[in-house]
Parts: C-alpha cells; structure tokens; sequence
C-alpha cells in the first residue's frame, strides 16, 4: 500500500473510532440519565453526617388531589451536642415555606414561617430546653385554599421530612 493510502485509511479509521466514542458516551448519558421531573431536595447536616432527602409529598399547587407521595424520608444520626444545619435549594426559597421541628412529645412541635427569598438555610438546636429532644424536621411549600365552611387556610402542597436519629 502507498504512504498517502495509509494515511488515508488511518484518518478514516480515526474518524470512525472518535464517532463511535461519541455515540457510546451519548447512548450511556441517555441510559442514566434521570426520568421525569426532578424534585428539589433538602439536606441536613450534623456533626459529618450528610442526608439528602427528596418530597415525601408533592402535590399540583393549583389541584392539591393531584399528588405524588413518594414517602420519601431523610434519617440524620445526631447527639445532644452538636445542632443541625439545613439547607434548602432555592426551588424552595423562592416561595413561602414552613419549617416544623418535631419533639419527643410530638404536642410541643414548633413551627417557623419564611418568607420568599428570606432563607437557604436554618441551624436547628437538638435539644430545647422547654420542649426536649428534637425528633424530626419537616419543610412545607404552602398554598392558601378554601375550605367546605369557605375559610381560607394555609395548606401544604408539597413536605420533605427529616427524622433524627440518637
């Protein structure tokens, strides 16, 4: 074979071997790549323990009896010493939401409002000195409906949910 047909072949070889590296790197992304809408997340963090957890509930905001209720629950190992830290995305930020902080005796849960674009993230005491131990952390995305009386009320359209582990 002459040098400028080996040249040839090996540049037409080189061109098949990169586009079939690329039509195997795009085939892999299209095979993991995530399915659906993807829902923001919460994390918590305490003393090198990391959770990040997804919607226990997700509900259409416009129809809250179309929802999806995957259940999904963080568990955060914790001690009295040290205070979890959470953080919420910014999906989240941008609308009114409600932090409950649940305590042993579930009748003492707080509940903290946050306003649009106030706060990405709160530091939470696992220990209050009134209410005990803190048990659990729940964040809510709020809508205001009408109920059969014709009350307006707040009501939870989507939940995240943290529970604390001693």
């Amino acid at each position: 074979m002459k040098p400028k047909a080996k040249r040839g072949v090996a540049a037409l070889v080189t061109v098949v071997v990169v586009l079939l590296s690329v039509a195997a790197g795009v085939g892999a992304w299209v095979l993991v790549r995530p399915s659906g809408p993807q829902r923001p997340e919460i994390s918590a963090y305490s003393h090198g323990h990391l959770t990040r957890v997804g919607p226990y509930l997700y509900c259409s905001v416009l129809n809250l009896d179309d929802c999806q209720t995957p259940q999904a629950q963080g568990m955060l190992p914790a001690n009295e010493h040290y205070p979890v830290q959470l953080s919420v995305p910014e999906a989240i930020s941008r609308a009114p939401w409600r932090l409950l902080q649940v305590y042993e005796d579930a009748a003492n849960t707080t509940s903290t409002f946050f306003r649009p674009d106030t706060r990405l993230a709160v530091t939470i005491p696992t220990i209050d000195p009134q209410r005990g131990r803190l048990t659990g952390i729940v964040v809510q995305l709020l809508t205001l409906v009408v109920d059969a009386a014709g009350e307006l009320h707040e009501a939870p359209h989507a939940e995240w949910s943290v529970r604390l582990i001693y």
